[in-house]
């Protein structure tokens, strides 16, 4: 599968741009397990164009990384196309690798974003959507990518067409999450429409689907019901990055992987920890790991008070030795939720 020029090969599993979530350590882990893309986390158009810190800090990505898509979302054209053009331009103002693409943000579900009418709150407004996709498209020479859900709610569920006109307008791949805005993350991802969009004879570009994907076995099942050219993963990558070996393994064999013990996962643990510290400086890097740090461990007996040590501790040195105690305490352990995290 190609997006423009970028080659991923043959049925690439992606990483889902999350919000607190995919900054560059973890972007980097899901990468080292096998991750054809990644994407940042996503980026006002607004804060970009006020000249916000916050907003520019998420522009750095790294080589090993590539290829990496920087992401962008709002609702006002000139500000969309303005971010575009400085997403374009990552490289030169922050350093680092720089985009390999854009994406536009046309699914994300929170109140915040979608009440004002950014994010998923575009599928009220298909008409400007389209506009300011063809506006950001004819902008900037990197290729353009869209993820985008259903529709508003059940009875406004558009993406058939509205994938024909994004289409038209000359985005290059479109990632599509089976829910529509008003179900948020509840009930099931519907993949029947994203695999009428995939199976449109008018549709010639990459069709991504995103939703529910778990396991290794739901990867293939998708893969296969659906036709889609690729797969991306969001929660389910939570405590659990190596989704992406397993996944890619039982793609290729047909075999489930055994499950990582917590010794595994106490040295990926280290190494993530020291990414984050190395990019983020000790205050930072220790506060934005610990939304990853109990959720390697989701699932031990008797963790209570370890986990509250995971997500209070301020010194490297003592996160490092709780990690080593975990090692010895719980050895070969493997979570009994190893494969539910949060229960998914």
């Amino acid at each position: 599968m190609k997006i423009g020029s970028i080659d991923l090969g043959d049925k690439p599993l992606m990483l889902a741009p999350m919000e607190d979530v995919t900054d560059a350590s973890f972007r980097y882990i899901c990468k080292e397990f096998g991750a054809s893309m990644v994407y940042t986390e996503f980026v006002s158009s607004d804060g970009l164009v006020h000249d916000s810190k916050k907003s520019f800090e998420k522009f750095l990505t790294f080589e090993e990384e590539a290829p990496v898509g920087i992401q962008i979302y709002g609702n006002i054209p000139e500000a969309m196309v303005e971010s575009a053009r400085l997403a374009e331009r990552a490289q030169e103002i922050v350093g680092g690798h720089g985009a390999d693409l854009i994406d536009i943000n046309f699914g994300c579900p929170v109140k915040k974003i979608a009440g004002r009418g950014a994010g998923s709150g575009m599928m009220k407004e298909p008409d400007k959507m389209v506009a300011i996709t063809k506006a950001v498209v004819e902008a900037v020479n990197k290729p353009v990518t869209v993820k985008t859900r259903l529709g508003w709610d059940d009875d406004s569920k558009i993406i058939v067409e509205l994938a024909e006109r994004l289409q038209d307008v000359g985005i290059q791949a479109l990632t599509i999450h089976g829910r529509t805005r008003q179900q948020m993350y509840t009930g099931e991802a519907d993949w029947t429409l994203i695999g009428e969009v995939k199976n449109n004879p008018r549709m010639h570009i990459p069709i991504i689907g995103n939703g529910d994907i778990t396991s290794p076995e739901k990867a293939k099942a998708a893969f296969d019901r659906y036709g889609v050219d690729a797969i991306m993963v969001g929660r389910a990558t939570y405590g659990h990055p190596w989704i992406f070996r397993e996944m890619r393994h039982y793609l290729d064999t047909g075999e489930l992987l055994p499950q990582m013990s917590v010794t595994e996962r106490v040295d990926l643990a280290k190494r993530h920890l020291a990414r984050s510290l190395e990019l983020k400086g000790e205050k930072v890097g220790i506060l934005e790991m610990r939304r990853h740090l109990s959720c390697y461990f989701k699932g031990l007996p008797d963790f209570k008070e370890t986990r509250l040590r995971l997500v209070t501790l301020t010194d490297p040195q003592e996160l490092y030795s709780t990690l080593d105690g975990i090692a010895v305490r719980w050895g070969d352990e493997v979570p009994p939720e190893a494969k539910s995290i949060y229960g998914f």
